[in-house]
This record gives structure tokens, sequence and C-alpha cells, in this order.
């Protein structure tokens, strides 16, 4: 049980920091000014033509499709892939296990064949384009790696070396009770578990944060209205008045 109490720990201590280090940096964001009107043309002129913008992005990825579509392959099929892995693992934390949760089983499976694809070929794009490696830094590649042998793992787990996932759901289950429940002991499972924490610890600290800064970014968020409407930042505001 001495495992179990290490990586419940482990896990209560990488949620806190998940969870706190997120909100932390999404207020920033928020609190963060834009003194200037920069979106990104051709831009909408609305804010309904910004939130469809926006959903392009977050699901289509528009922009990198028309810069490199080489790229946009490589993120596109990571980000599908993730997606799809990250709905599979709620049954691990579900009982009973939603319906929807065990229709997208298989294509959870097909989600961890896309992952590594994926992260395979920004990996190398990274390795192997002179110029992108000249201005990577270890941390862009270590994240690579880092969510590569995640998903490896992951893939061993399933068709090289099963383990006893019932007890991992009990496991995890236990977790969200406050219960503390065996570990199986696969060494595979472990290391996979313990970069799963470790990602999530540095997540709110890493370019990752992507994820959610997308929605703050001006380039984006922006309408297309500077004639129409006079962009002021807050404390511009504030001056104006005074002035």
């Amino acid at each position: 049980m001495t495992a179990a109490w290490a990586y419940a720990l482990a896990f209560y201590a990488a949620a806190a920091i998940l969870v706190g280090g997120l909100a932390w940096r999404i207020a920033d964001y928020w609190r963060t000014p834009a003194p200037l009107k920069i979106p990104t043309t051709p831009a909408p002129t609305t804010r309904g033509g910004v939130a469809l913008r926006l959903a392009r992005e977050v699901l289509l990825f528009e922009s990198l499709f028309r810069s490199n579509l080489w790229i946009w392959l490589f993120g596109w099929l990571f980000h599908v892939g993730l997606a799809l892995v990250l709905a599979r693992h709620l049954r691990y934390f579900t009982e009973p296990v939603w319906g929807w949760v065990v229709f997208i089983q298989p294509f959870g499976i097909l989600g961890g064949f896309l992952m590594a694809a994926g992260l395979a070929g920004l990996l190398a794009r990274r390795l192997a384009v002179e110029r992108i490696r000249y201005i990577s830094t270890p941390s862009d590649i270590l994240m690579l790696v880092l969510l590569l042998v995640i998903t490896i793992s992951g893939l061993v787990m399933k068709y090289v070396s099963p383990t006893d996932v019932v007890a991992v759901k009990v496991f995890f289950l236990g977790l969200l009770r406050f219960e503390l429940h065996p570990l199986p002991a696969e060494l595979h499972l472990r290391v996979h578990l313990a970069l799963v924490a470790a990602l999530m610890i540095v997540f709110p600290f890493s370019k990752l944060l992507h994820a959610p800064g997308i929605f703050f970014s001006p380039t984006r968020n922006q309408a297309d209205d500077p004639r129409e409407r006079r962009h002021l930042a807050p404390w511009a505001a504030r001056l104006d008045r005074e002035g």
C-alpha cells in the first residue's frame, strides 16, 4: 500500500496544482488589457462572427491549415486523438459509465494511435527541420517527449502487457471518495501514471497553456470594427475620463 499512498498524494497534489494554476493563469489573462485593436485580418466585424471564428480555430485549426499543411495535419491528429483518449478515460472516474462513454471506447483506442502519429510528426519536425530546431527550446522537445511516452505507455498497457483496469478504476474512484485502494504493481502502469501526474503539474506553467489562452488572444477574439466602436482598455478609459 506504500505505492498507493505515494500515487494518491501525487495525484491530489497534481490536481490541486492543475486547477489552481489554471485558475490563476486564466484570471491573469482576463485582467490583462488589450490597448489596441489588432485582429488578424480578414477578421469578422460582429461578435457572432468572432465566436464562429474562434470555433473554427479551436475545432479545425483554421489559421494553421492556411499556413502549413504538414504542421496542421500532425497537430490536428494529436489533438483529435487526445480528445478521444480523454473521453475514453472517463470510464475510470464514473460508475455507472455513461452511455456515450461506452460508445466511444473503440474510437478512444484509435485516438491513442492518432496521438502517437501526431506527436511523432511534431517531434520529427522539431528535430529535423533546421530553422525549427534553431528556435526550439529544451522544454519544447521535452513536452513532446513527455506526451509521446505517456501515449506509448498507454498503448503498451492495451496491446503488449495488459494491466488490471478494474483495479485501476477502483483506485481512482477511491481517490474521488477520499478512500485508498491498492494499485496494480506493473511498472509500465506506474510509469504511465507518474508521467500523467507530472504533466498535470507542469501544464499551467508551460506552452501547453495555449489551450485556454487562445480564447484570450486579441488577434482572434476582437471584431474588426474600429470605425464603428472606439476601443479603450480600462486604464486608458480612466485616463480619458480624467483628461
